[in-house]
């Protein structure tokens, strides 16, 4: 019940930023708890004032999230600032679409990547967090291997304090050197392109039909 309280709790910035009959993002629902070593993930491109990339965790029952202005790198040289935002609704993972101009974040959203992540070590995810250190292995359509969340000491004041992180993947088999994120611009949920999906343009992917198999014919049988 605890758990369920924070997590809830936790979404009410969310909520309050944004006005649902204005806006297609769904509200936040009933928050399941995720489990305790791992859950889902999902990256977001995200053309609002400025193209960043919106990076999301399942944990506690929401998604913790940073906004990551240069998206991430499978290419462990590189390590990009994430700016930690308040967590959304684990529904929010399979968003898509456009957010209409004067509403908070408006602009056009790309499910950029999607999939399953595990915790490295045996502290669970929150206390990773509190510590500062955050490391998991991805498993998306996109995004692979061991990658680690970093706070960074001594940066931001007031409100932001505590609130910038660095992205850094680690150097195993998924890692690839001089990775361009831009070369995989579009989005695993419906194939479209950021502009696309700005003119509000079908999606390429077709759902997959399934054909019922014809039921055998009875043979005659002769007197």
């Amino acid at each position: 019940m605890k758990e369920h309280f924070h997590s809830v709790m936790s979404l009410e910035d969310y909520q309050r930023k944004r006005d649902f009959s204005k806006t297609p993002e769904p509200a936040a629902g009933h928050a399941a708890i995720s489990a305790v070593r791992g859950g889902s993930f999902c990256v977001q491109r995200h053309d609002a004032t400025h193209l960043h990339y919106d990076f999301r965790l399942e944990m506690g029952g929401t998604l913790k999230s940073w906004a990551v202005p240069k998206g991430p790198s499978l290419d462990p040289a590189v390590k990009h600032f994430a700016a930690q935002v308040e967590d959304h609704p684990i529904e929010y993972g399979d968003f898509e679409g456009n957010i209409p101009k004067g509403n908070y974040g408006g602009g056009s959203v790309m499910l950029w990547d999607r999939g399953t992540f595990q915790l490295i070590g045996p502290e669970s995810g929150e206390a990773q967090l509190e510590r500062g250190d955050l490391k998991f292995e991805l498993h998306g359509e996109k995004l692979a291997g061991t990658w680690a969340i970093v706070r960074m000491k001594g940066r931001g004041k007031g409100g932001r304090a505590g609130k910038e992180w660095l992205l850094i993947k680690k150097k195993d088999a998924a890692a690839v050197t001089g990775w361009d994120i831009e070369q995989h611009a579009v989005s695993v949920k419906t194939g479209r392109t950021q502009a696309e999906i700005a003119a509000d343009l079908p999606s390429k992917k077709k759902a997959a039909s399934v054909k019922k198999k014809a039921a055998p014919r009875k043979k005659k049988v002769s007197a």
